[in-house]
């Protein structure tokens, strides 16, 4: 039984300026599935997923998502229907800790009204006891619990990509875009992350969009690969289809075009 298509990308095109970042990308994320965006640096990867988590709207073409087809849409719409987003550069709030970082990734699940939430007390006190117990869980599935009341400003790099990891599980997305969720991290911190980004696909379901430029790591996680290059799509297929695609070689060897 085939899977069934959770993300559309069709003809998208973005240009700032003269200058196009993305010139007519087309391709699909299947439900369930790992997705590796890759390419040199300034080949429109993050542009990418911006265009998918509603930060930027393309000139051109369209993204569909669960077979429909959206307009503008904001990130907290996108967040909302069940897209959630980490960032290259770790955007946390870097003098809470480590727990309430994560979370700040369950305001979106929050029902009380605000009135309930500043006095902590009837519906508001019953609805945190609830959240905070999935926040645990998640704590207890990366690792992260002998840092949990630490200022995550005062962490190790890698440990705060982990903790953006976390704050990203909070929202219980169905689609999980990662922007680099490796870069700057040792082996070791790599082969952690790696391990979390499987568990997260196999025990969870969460379907997976991620850029990396480790092409070890790339192929031992995705299913399928999707590879820019000055804003074109230049391959599509396997890790393998691409890893022995001509036109994929010549990029990453600064071939020039």
């Amino acid at each position: 039984m085939e899977s069934a298509e959770l993300l559309s990308v069709s003809n998208v095109s973005l240009s700032f300026g003269g200058v196009k970042a993305i010139s007519d990308i087309s391709f699909n994320i299947m439900k369930g599935e790992v997705r590796a965006l890759i390419g040199p640096n300034g080949a429109g990867k993050t542009s990418l997923l911006n265009v998918i988590n509603g930060f930027y709207h393309p000139q051109e073409g369209q993204i569909s998502y669960r077979g429909k087809t959206r307009k503008r849409m904001k990130p907290y719409q996108a967040a909302s229907s069940g897209i959630a987003r980490t960032f290259q550069n770790v955007a946390l709030f870097k003098g809470m800790s480590t727990l309430d970082n994560i979370m700040s990734g369950r305001s979106l699940k929050m029902r009380s009204g605000l009135f309930w939430q500043m006095i902590n007390v009837g519906p508001a006190r019953n609805e945190e006891i609830q959240h905070r117990k999935v926040v645990e869980n998640i704590i207890d599935f990366l690792e992260i619990a002998h840092i949990r009341k630490q200022p995550v400003g005062k962490l190790p790099y890698g440990l705060q990509k982990r903790v953006e990891l976390g704050r990203a599980m909070a929202m219980e997305p169905e689609l999980l875009l990662l922007d680099e969720p490796m870069a700057g991290m040792n082996l070791e911190e790599k082969e952690d992350m790696s391990r979390f980004i499987i568990d997260l696909n196999n025990e969870f379901g969460t379907t997976i969009a991620l850029i990396e430029h480790d092409m070890g790591v790339v192929m031992d996680l995705a299913d399928r690969v999707v590879v820019l290059d000055y804003g074109r799509k230049i391959a599509d297929g396997t890790p393998t289809e691409v890893q022995a695609n001509q036109a994929v070689i010549d990029a990453y060897l600064g071939v020039a075009h």
